[in-house]
């Protein structure tokens, strides 16, 4: 699995960790993350028979930089879709994502239903469920980075001593997370992949415009899809707390299912991997 093969889909270079042979299994990072977050899961996957994939998404290194700069979520709808298609996926292939993985997810099985039996959502709520409790202000000093990464001190700061190192320390605490650290700081070593990852950021809030590249795609963000999916999120999430997961259900579609587990922060699936992936292999099983 520590071999980087890479992929050409939606005009981009990926770069991705596989494991396994048989319906693809595409499992999606967040930021600050990498591939490497599924170092538990994959092999599960494959040995339920999954060909197990976590690509390192758009503009995070060895994936390359996105020539159009699109970072909207109908660009990482799209880049779902286009990896399902150049890794040989069908219809009984299963979507996995965690924070802003996750938001593919709900755009994905909205977007482009037929091509996902199942699917995981995991830290990251339906965007409907989230606008709820967002500008609570509990929930608002927690978000302090989104704010930040507007302006053009973000790179100066994300890069500054300990900053990585303090959002994993907020958002799992008590989670040794040294290993994850030095993946996501090579990642985001060079100054065009931290400043691809901060334009997510960017535009989520319309700091940087829409491309208008994926216009389709961006319909599906928030839209309620038809492929259930299971949303997992952990009770001591010192990113998105635990009060935003109280709206998802009704945001999600038919079948679905929210689970909150307790001691376990924002990177859930590194923290209890035991019990996130007995969740996951039990709901793809059904």
């Amino acid at each position: 699995m520590d071999r980087v093969r890479t992929v050409k889909a939606n005009g981009i270079e990926f770069g991705y960790l596989s494991m396994g042979s048989g319906p693809l299994a595409l499992c999606l990072h967040g930021f600050p993350d990498s591939a490497h977050t599924w170092r538990h899961l994959l092999p599960e996957l494959a040995e339920r028979g999954y060909h197990a994939v976590a690509p390192f998404m758009r503009g995070y290194a060895p994936t390359g930089v996105p020539a159009d700069g699109a970072y909207e979520g109908g660009a990482l709808i799209a880049d779902a879709v286009a990896l399902h298609d150049a890794l040989g996926g069908d219809a009984d292939a299963v979507l996995i994502g965690h924070d802003w993985g996750a938001l593919p997810v709900y755009g994905a099985v909205a977007f482009a239903p037929g091509r996902w039996r199942r699917a995981v959502a995991m830290a990251m709520p339906p965007i409907g469920a989230m606008l709820t409790s967002f500008f609570d202000y509990e929930q608002l000093k927690r978000s302090f980075y989104i704010f930040l990464f507007q302006t053009g001190l973000a790179e100066t700061a994300a890069t500054s001593e300990g900053f990585i190192e303090g959002l994993w320390r907020d958002w799992s605490p008590g989670y040794a997370a040294g290993e994850d650290v030095a993946h996501v700081k090579e990642c985001l070593r060079d100054p065009e992949n931290l400043a691809a990852a901060i334009g997510y950021y960017r535009a989520m809030l319309g700091t940087t415009p829409q491309t208008g590249h994926y216009a389709e795609e961006q319909a599906a963000v928030g839209r309620v899809g038809e492929r259930p999916v299971l949303y997992l999120h952990g009770h001591d999430d010192g990113c998105l707390g635990a009060d935003l997961v109280k709206g998802a259900a009704p945001h999600l579609p038919k079948g679905s299912r929210v689970q909150v587990l307790r001691g376990a922060g924002h990177f859930l699936h590194l923290e209890r991997p035991r019990e996130v992936n007995d969740a996951i292999l039990r709901w793809l099983d059904r």
